[in-house]
């Protein structure tokens, strides 16, 4: 396994090829609900991947309450803290995990979360994650990989969906797979370099050394160069930066609307003074009807064509209360 030391060349200029272990900061991103083990597990198969493997310098869980007590008991404490056996048996230095790196989702009403049992808390689960995705994204220095392996379906959906919208060429989306008997040992945290003997469920034993986690990486449709600006730095939730999205994916339209003096593109309206609006129509007809484009009317002077192109746009008195 890699021992890659954050400090070397190679990190310090993160623009080569956007390969995600050349850059400076490298983010683990998860979720998990019962089963903290999805933290070092994740670790574990991209420190072990043997074509540039990517070992984070800091990770951030994004679980319940009762997720987040679990992940300190078991990945961070003394007693336990699997977290830092896996770092001293593989010699991985520079990853910072804390209990600050532990997010709780909030409900509507800013309350750490328990479960996800509602419409009300599906909605705010996908507005804390998505939050979070697009915080860490907006870092050019960072490359950001992304598991969707551990906690409830939904949460795994809105995180992977959420880095399809922000996501950029050097950010990554995996999941984790656990061969048997592990994957449901709630005592397997990672394949360990010596012997370890666990009791499963079925009272059977079996060695953590012989265990095998594989990287099964996921390929994304990134959406980010649709969002507008302001979605990119603001604080949408994901359903507005999801219809943003489908705003810019969607088929371009444009509509002129002569009685009311607007036209409507993207969803937008905007009004128009009357010779501009008049040389639109006269362009989108001419779009239309698919005739060739325009010479330029001379500089200063009349043209007896595009006067008469003008005229045969009908004249339009505003609607009564208009401006």
């Amino acid at each position: 396994m890699s021992t890659q030391n954050p400090q070397t060349p190679a990190a310090i200029h993160p623009t080569a090829g956007h390969q995600p272990d050349t850059y400076p900061r490298r983010i683990l991103l998860a979720v998990s609900g019962l089963s903290p083990q999805i933290v070092t597990e994740t670790i574990y198969a991209l420190a072990a991947q043997p074509d540039a493997p990517f070992v984070p310098t800091e990770v951030h869980l994004i679980t319940t309450r009762e997720g987040a007590n679990r992940a300190e008991l078991s990945l961070l404490s003394d007693t336990l803290g699997w977290f830092h056996k896996l770092c001293s048996d593989y010699h991985l230095p520079g990853i910072t995990f804390t209990r600050k790196h532990i997010h709780i989702m909030r409900d509507a009403s800013e309350r750490g979360m328990d479960d996800i049992r509602s419409i009300e808390d599906n909605r705010a689960a996908a507005d804390f994650i998505t939050q979070k995705v697009r915080e860490f994204s907006a870092d050019p220095n960072c490359a950001l990989h992304v598991s969707i392996a551990g906690g409830r379906k939904t949460m795994g959906f809105y995180l992977g969906y959420a880095l399809s919208l922000y996501g950029r060429p050097q950010d990554r989306l995996s999941h984790v797979l656990v061969s048997e008997p592990f994957e449901n040992s709630m005592d397997f945290f990672y394949p360990t370099p010596y012997s370890r003997v666990l009791t499963l469920r079925d009272n059977k034993l079996a060695d953590a050394v012989m265990a095998e986690v594989t990287l099964a990486e996921i390929p994304f449709v990134s959406l980010r160069h649709g969002l507008p600006a302001k979605l990119l730095s603001g604080h949408a939730s994901f359903n507005e930066t999801v219809i943003a999205a489908q705003a810019a994916m969607a088929a371009p339209e444009l509509v002129i609307d002569l009685a009311r003096r607007s036209i409507r593109a993207g969803g937008i309206t905007v009004e128009l003074p009357p010779a501009e609006l008049a040389l639109l129509a006269v362009f989108a007809r001419r779009t239309v009807a698919g005739e060739p484009a325009l010479a330029a009317p001379p500089k200063g002077g009349t043209d007896a064509a595009w006067a008469h192109r003008f005229a045969r746009i009908p004249r339009h008195r505003r609607p009564a209360g208009g401006h």
